[in-house]
């Protein structure tokens, strides 16, 4: 057989591509849609019936249902920075429609996890384009936090703030100490209860999205990781028999 022939004929056994498979892109799409609608449903529920100072248990001993407004990545890190997170997310789903558009039909596994970091990207990528709160700031003592200014609650001299979205737990501060700052926020509400040595064993308040996000990583990461066993074990292609 030539070389030629060679070609023609592992051509017509290529692995079909995922991007022509229907079953593939259900996986892909449904995946994400679910996990999107579920974390944007579950962030506006909390943050409905979740008083601002409350933790109400979810698993006892476990986790707590949390109110937190993290202007910051994953997990609270990079305060300040949600410019470049958008396009951090932008850059990820792009990389992840590359991914499937690589991969074959065979990649199932391959294609739930690319689904549920698309939908993880794009429920924190939502908060961040449209849920907006302040940045309320105690020039004084240099204390900042997240809420809201009531201003038909305030006087000339001070400013009445609250939690954000409800005004709870408000106060008073004098208007020549408060710097406000509208900052995008990302809504999170789940919180880990388990301690040791009195320290939280996870201090970070989290939301469906992050969930949705680690484990869509370490499952992609499994496919790396054994798409690479695979081909270190994989048997040596054969010689090409000489041109007769």
């Amino acid at each position: 057989m030539t070389q030629s022939a060679n070609a023609i004929s592992e051509t017509h056994h290529a692995p079909p591509s995922a991007i022509r498979d229907v079953g593939s892109h259900l996986r892909l799409w449904l995946i994400a849609a679910i996990g999107l609608a579920f974390d944007l449903w579950t962030k506006a529920w909390a943050f409905s019936n979740i008083e601002a100072d409350e933790a109400r248990d979810f698993i006892p001993n476990l986790m707590v249902f949390q109110r937190s407004l993290n202007p910051g990545a994953l997990f609270g890190m990079g305060k300040g920075m949600a410019p470049i997170f958008i396009g951090a997310s932008f850059f990820a789903l792009g990389f992840v429609l590359f991914l499937f558009i690589s991969s074959t039909k065979q990649r199932r596994s391959l294609h739930i996890a690319l689904g549920m970091i698309l939908a993880g990207s794009l429920g924190n990528l939502y908060d961040r384009s449209f849920v907006l709160a302040d940045q309320i700031t105690d020039v004084e003592k240099n204390e900042s936090f997240i809420g809201i200014v009531i201003e038909e609650e305030s006087s000339d001299r001070y400013l009445k703030v609250g939690a954000a979205f409800d005004g709870a737990l408000p106060r008073l501060i004098p208007r020549e100490r408060v710097e406000v700052t509208p900052v995008p926020v990302v809504r999170d509400f789940l919180r880990f209860t388990p301690k040791v040595g009195g320290k939280p064993v996870w201090p970070w308040i989290f939301n469906i999205a992050d969930t949705l996000l680690v484990a869509g990583v370490i499952l992609l990461l499994i496919n790396f990781w054994l798409e690479r066993r695979i081909e270190f074990h994989a048997d040596p292609v054969p010689p090409a028999e000489p041109e007769s």
